[in-house]
């Protein structure tokens, strides 16, 4: 990488991010190789309301970038012969296998329920094929919350995860609460709580210290503050937080962390599973998990129903994109010059990362705005992502003398 001409360039992607005509409030952003953070920025403010510069040791909720850390437990589990991945779910966790497909709403406007034609399995969960699904992605569901006052997902709630099946498990690829389900498998496998998984199996070994599903008011003090933006692409804070403590430590969405923290994370799966201050994973399980387990299937654009929550959205439209157990899996090299085989996924609030294995780099872009895909957000951390490309591509400054 050539060390003198990314940290600048990426220094004023973030700032035209702040002072664009539709302005990101406040930006973390992080790039890490194998050893190592090679770069950390911030820019902005913590809320539009105040005055408090945003710092790279803020808080933010980390919404869906979760769920890779809970499908790293699921894996811990299946390393240990404690989890089969394609035995039914409901061997660990027999509520799961109440689930029952919706087929559309009867004449008076009940929900028309069968039962499914398979079983849902722990791959199918990792994988976004058990059939679950989002509010905010999915009209079906979203009539079950209107009509039927099913709860969001936001109440971390175990009534938010008693929703039907869209579909007969195994049939496509549906975006939803499926690794929520997962972490409530981690608890009952292990008999702890998933954040109590996750202290002493993932983030101790890993040297993560700022991660948590229960925020304490030593975290919630660096806690950046959440912000919708308006249709004149003004912003407005929020006083926006998720339970604390919850009912339910929600694997598909939950925790709260640094970026830093996170970047540990994802040096982890560079260095195939070994942590810090201790191996998370073997190598072979780590290998094993990234590759595609979609078989055949692909990942599919999300369409907004909620439009305070989401947009359209879609990673690289027009490319090939598969999953693994943890990550989404783009099969061509993209745009950013990312390339073919990478891992990658987001959080709601237009927090994005993306995993390069075969370059050994990994980067983090942490924004707390709603709806998801912010067109400022994402073609900023879009031009992050393609700078540092731009950068592995060009001699450093110390091999040209």
């Amino acid at each position: 990488m050539n060390t003198t001409s990314f940290p600048s360039a990426a220094d004023e992607i973030l700032r035209r991010a702040v002072t664009a005509d539709a302005p990101v409030p406040g930006v973390v952003a992080m790039v890490t190789d194998r050893v190592g953070n090679l770069y950390e920025g911030a820019a902005g403010v913590r809320r539009v309301d105040a005055d408090t510069a945003i710092t790279p040791d803020d808080i933010f909720a980390l919404f869906s970038t979760t769920k890779a850390v809970t499908a790293t437990a699921v894996l811990q589990l299946v390393e240990q012969g404690r989890v089969d991945l394609d035995v039914p779910a409901r061997t660990y966790l027999p509520q799961i296998g109440a689930s029952k497909v919706i087929d559309g709403f009867t004449a008076s406007g009940a929900p028309r329920l069968r039962d499914p034609k398979r079983e849902v399995t722990t791959r199918m969960l990792l994988t976004h094929t058990g059939g679950f699904g989002y509010d905010f992605f999915n009209s079906t569901y979203a009539r079950l919350a209107e009509e039927w006052g099913q709860p969001s997902v936001i109440t971390a709630s175990k009534a938010a995860l008693t929703t039907p099946l869209l579909f007969d498990p195994g049939e496509r690829w549906e975006y939803g609460t499926n690794l929520d389900w997962c972490g409530q498998l981690v608890e009952a496998v292990t008999g702890e709580r998933l954040g109590e998984v996750f202290a002493t199996r993932i983030f101790e070994p890993l040297g993560i210290e700022d991660m948590t599903f229960e925020l304490d008011d030593r975290l919630r003090a660096r806690l950046v503050g959440m912000h919708t933006r308006n249709t004149d692409g003004s912003l407005t804070p929020m006083d926006f937080e998720l339970p604390s403590p919850p009912q339910v430590h929600m694997g598909g969405h939950g925790l709260y962390g640094t970026v830093g923290d996170y970047m540990r994370f994802i040096r982890m799966w560079l260095n195939d599973g070994e942590g810090e201050h201790g191996r998370v994973l073997s190598a072979e399980t780590a290998r094993m998990a990234v590759q595609n387990h979609l078989g055949d299937l692909k990942v599919t654009p999300l369409t907004g129903v909620i439009p305070s929550l989401s947009n359209d959205a879609e990673f690289f439209p027009g490319l090939s994109k598969s999953w693994s157990l943890p990550f989404m899996i783009n099969d061509e090299q993209a745009p950013t010059g990312r390339p073919a085989g990478a891992l990658g996924w987001a959080g709601l609030a237009n927090l994005f990362y993306w995993i390069d294995r075969s370059n050994g780099y990994g980067g983090f872009w942490a924004t707390q705005i709603l709806p998801f895909g912010d067109p400022t957000s994402f073609g900023q951390y879009l031009e992050f992502e393609s700078a540092l490309y731009t950068s592995i591509r060009q001699p450093s400054a110390a091999a040209r003398y």
